[in-house]
């Protein structure tokens, strides 16, 4: 049985069809991307970010990016899904998951004023491993921002549907997806 690929410089072609398989692999290994609640608990907030990131790769988004950072008016991810909704996501990590600090409604303030005029999100989504507090989950509601608290968080991130799925009333698609 032969070498999947020729050796390099024995055919032009190979260096453009390695790279492609490295792609393709690349690909198959996100879609099994999954973490379990305690995993994102012991991250550092950034790298929570980074996963939320990866998440939403893993689920299609191509062009998913970190963003998070001093002056990121409340954007730490960005990204596209395959029906061209732009999405806008505020990360808040939590150092005790359920028993840390509630989220609350200063920072879905600031998610909400920034996100669809500021990034033009269509999807705008506050991620925790923690959990949102009463009064933010009522402002929350009246302000068609998504929560994905703790609950939602380990449904999501251990692979069974991307988060469109699991939210209710996302906008409709722009565009059908794209054909894989």
């Amino acid at each position: 049985m032969g070498a999947p690929f020729p050796p390099i410089g024995t055919d032009s072609a190979a260096p453009c069809r390695e790279s492609q398989q490295r792609a393709r692999w690349a690909q198959v290994q996100a879609r099994g991307l999954r973490y379990a609640l305690p995993q994102l608990d012991a991250l550092h907030h950034r790298e929570f970010e980074q996963a939320v990131r990866e998440l939403m790769r893993r689920d299609g988004c191509r062009d998913a990016v970190q963003v998070g950072g001093g002056g990121d008016l409340g954007a730490d991810v960005k990204a596209t899904d395959p029906f061209g909704r732009r999405w806008v996501i505020q990360c808040k990590h939590r150092r005790g998951g359920d028993r840390g600090s509630a989220v609350g409604t200063p920072d879905l303030q600031v998610l909400n004023g920034t996100a669809r005029p500021v990034h033009r999100a269509d999807v705008v989504v506050l991620v925790t491993n923690g959990r949102v507090t009463k009064p933010g989950q009522d402002f929350a509601k009246t302000q068609r921002l998504h929560l994905v608290d703790r609950r939602l968080l380990g449904t999501w991130a251990a692979g069974s549907q991307p988060l469109w799925e699991l939210l209710r009333a996302v906008p409709p698609p722009r565009r059908p997806p794209a054909l894989s």
